[in-house]
């Protein structure tokens, strides 16, 4: 809402400034009716926006901005990435349409506030952008984004141990540790791996496995796809993830009898889980913290 009333106000400075420049005779002349049309469509294209949840508060960019650049360069540092490829976004419209994404071809761990990429799902030319982002996060993302709601973040990467489970017939992440109870029930499995996603279509098929309410899509011979309300708690989901992959690896790597834990206590203690909501996002806020003494410019 404030976004539209500055819009309006700019705008209306904007008539003025040109009546003043026209004078009198030749703002009477038609320049009045042009510089008014122009001033009512601009409000008309605000009014649906806001409408429809498209505006966007520049502070919640701002702190998106930052929060993405931060989420990267502690991707980097934890061997999450892979080259120069995998995405992140978060939206900063309410409906979800306008979000933020990764530059294309830049290395997490240089990436910064500033260099994070603003798009609207509904823009179709995005693509054909000099500053268009990498294909097949284009396809996913702005596909997730308008079809799953509560996918305000969305974290897409390859990390080694989860990927590995991926690559197993009939892959489950299973119930062996504290951390693994977390995501009981919480996962969604893709176990039709498609090709690489240059298509839209395939990032409709990939949104559409995310339908019901999970947080983690693993993707078979592939890598995971993890969804939250912010990129605090996202990334937080994604690296507690990969702490309940790596043990499930090694304990497969003995060739002993595995002990999984029983369906009751790993339910009981999914729900202990969620009942620490500020666990997760301070856990965040404290990688950021070291990221202001150790490494500042993921702001600029």
């Amino acid at each position: 809402r404030f976004s539209t009333m500055w819009a309006r106000c700019a705008s209306l400075s904007l008539l003025v400034q040109r009546a003043v420049g026209c004078g009198r005779d030749s703002f009477g002349k038609g320049a009045w009716r042009a510089s008014a049309r122009q001033l009512s469509t601009t409000t008309a294209a605000d009014d649906d926006d806001a409408a429809a949840g498209r505006v966007i508060d520049p502070a919640v960019e701002t702190a998106a901005r930052e929060d993405l650049a931060a989420a990267f360069r502690w991707a980097a540092r934890l061997g999450f990435h892979e080259s120069v490829v995998n995405h992140f976004s978060m939206a900063v419209s309410d409906d979800g349409s306008k979000f933020l994404l990764n530059p294309r071809l830049r290395h997490y761990a240089r990436i910064r506030a500033s260099d994070v990429v603003l798009v609207d799902a509904h823009d179709k030319s995005t693509l054909d952008r000099p500053d268009a982002p990498e294909v097949t996060a284009w396809n996913f993302h702005s596909q997730i984004h308008a079809l799953v709601p509560e996918a305000r973040c969305i974290l897409h990467c390859h990390m080694p141990s989860i990927t590995t489970l991926a690559c197993l017939k009939d892959f489950e992440l299973l119930m062996l540790d504290q951390n693994a109870c977390r995501f009981y029930k919480r996962i969604a499995y893709d176990r039709d791996y498609n090709g690489i996603a240059l298509e839209e279509e395939e990032g409709v098929r990939v949104a559409n496995l995310l339908a019901n309410g999970e947080r983690v899509l693993v993707m078979g011979n592939h890598g995971v796809m993890v969804i939250g309300p912010s990129v605090g708690e996202a990334f937080d989901e994604l690296y507690y993830l990969d702490k309940a992959a790596h043990v499930q690896v090694q304990a497969l790597q003995t060739g002993r009898e595995l002990s999984i834990i029983p369906e009751d206590i790993a339910s009981m203690t999914c729900k202990q889980w969620q009942e620490y909501p500020e666990y997760f996002t301070e856990h965040f806020n404290e990688l950021k913290r070291i990221l202001d003494d150790e490494e500042p410019n993921y702001k600029d």
